[in-house]
């Protein structure tokens, strides 16, 4: 006897298109996509005029000269263009303006659903790491590790995006009780920042706040890949 209650069937193609639309409305925003490249060029000046500044007048910490601290945050602040994009505040806009109801009665798995809107705008931003890369490359040297750890690297940033998505949609999701998470949202993006790694490499921590921040989520963000570009590393 066939079963007559079967579910139904998961189409992909929904959300893949989903993600495309998403990319075409971050596309139609241009000054905001020259301000992001801008934004991460000074950001790249700044801290390696910073760290210059510090290894002149400090002694260098072993394993970390001034070139790899300087590649490592120049791939940080890359990182960032992808990493720093809230995936699910689609979430948190639906519910100001109450179409969060419409999107409970669509056919579609409403964390998915989010998901693909949230990736459709990560990929876009991602396609300006090259750009980026390139004006990057005027101000500072970096190294770049060999193909195997640079594949390990792409692996672990992935795996990394997948914490940062369900960190900021816990975060969104919380929306539906207190409303307003603006606040929230800068504390966690402030501790974010420090302790997944993005603007200082945990190294330099004291061994003993190392081992805290490693049960944290947040440095599989930043720390993790970027350790491991690091381990693969070869001057250019």
């Amino acid at each position: 006897m066939n079963a007559t209650f079967a579910g139904p069937r998961f189409r992909l193609a929904p959300y893949i298109e989903i993600a495309k639309t998403a990319m075409a409305l971050e596309t139609t925003y241009r000054f905001d996509v020259f301000s992001n490249v801008a934004s991460v060029l000074v950001r790249v000046y700044i801290l390696r005029t910073v760290w210059v500044a510090l290894y002149a007048y400090n002694a260098a910490p072993a394993g970390l000269p001034l070139h790899s601290v300087i590649t490592y945050s120049t791939i940080a602040m890359l990182m960032s263009l992808v990493m720093d994009i809230d995936q699910t505040r689609a979430l948190h806009n639906s519910l100001h303006d109450g179409s969060i109801i419409n999107d409970f009665t669509k056919p579609l798995n409403l964390p998915l659903y989010f998901f693909a809107h949230g990736t459709g705008e990560v990929l876009f931003h991602a396609i300006l790491i090259l750009p980026s890369l390139g004006f990057a490359l005027l101000i500072v040297h970096i190294d770049v590790p060999a193909a195997p750890a640079l594949a390990a690297f792409f692996v672990s940033v992935v795996l990394g995006y997948f914490v940062g998505f369900f960190i900021n949609l816990i975060l969104n999701c919380t929306a539906f009780w207190t409303l307003e998470i603006g606040a929230i949202q800068m504390i966690v993006t402030w501790v974010s920042d420090i302790a997944g790694g993005e603007l200082v490499p945990l190294v330099l921590f004291p061994a003993a706040l190392q081992q805290v921040l490693s049960f944290l989520p947040f440095a599989a963000m930043f720390s993790t890949p970027l350790l491991i570009y690091k381990i693969g590393r070869a001057h250019v």
